[in-house]
């Protein structure tokens, strides 16, 4: 069964092969992919803070999602009152392609909604650079906040609030 759990250094060729496998399917679809960040991106699994998770089945020795989550914000782009609140950020969603019919990615999503609510915090919060992962993150409930030109990309950020999602493990059971 898949569940949520931090990652670790074991885990770095199968997340590897995850980042790859999304990688040739967004370049299918003529998308900017991470293939040449893959490596780099797979080695965040020996982040030391322990907010890099995987959404796994142990059993199977399988990984389907990847996924970042901090207790702060990106300092820029944020109004001062924005950055005082207590909010999670997620960073470098990764889903296998194989299982995108399950929606692996809108229920690590909505896993880390439901996370930052038991842990107090208020909102959850995350940024995409395409106006494709705007619509798609909408779909799990996330409103775009803001627009912001960094140097040479144009980031959307988004946010929605906290809360118990009670059918979180139903979810994760699904998978």
């Amino acid at each position: 069964m898949f569940a949520m759990r931090p990652a670790t250094a074991a885990d770095i060729p199968a997340v590897e092969a995850m980042v790859l496998a999304r990688s040739a399917w967004l370049e299918d679809r003529g998308l900017p992919s991470w293939r040449e960040s893959a490596a780099d991106l797979a080695g965040q699994a020996t982040n030391p803070d322990g907010d890099v998770w995987v959404l796994a089945d142990d059993e199977a020795e399988k990984i389907i999602g990847f996924i970042t989550v901090q207790d702060h914000n990106p300092p820029w782009g944020w109004t001062d009152e924005e950055l005082a609140q207590p909010a999670h950020y997620l960073y470098s969603s990764v889903t296998d392609p194989a299982y995108r019919r399950h929606k692996p990615g809108t229920t690590m999503a909505l896993w880390a909604v439901d996370r930052a609510a038991a842990m107090g915090k208020t909102w959850v919060r995350r940024g995409c650079n395409f106006p494709e992962l705007v619509a798609y993150n909408t779909t799990q409930g996330f409103a775009l906040l803001h627009e912001v030109q960094r140097t040479h990309t144009k980031v959307y950020l988004m946010g929605r609030r906290a809360q118990g999602i009670t059918d979180v493990n139903e979810r994760l059971a699904a998978l």
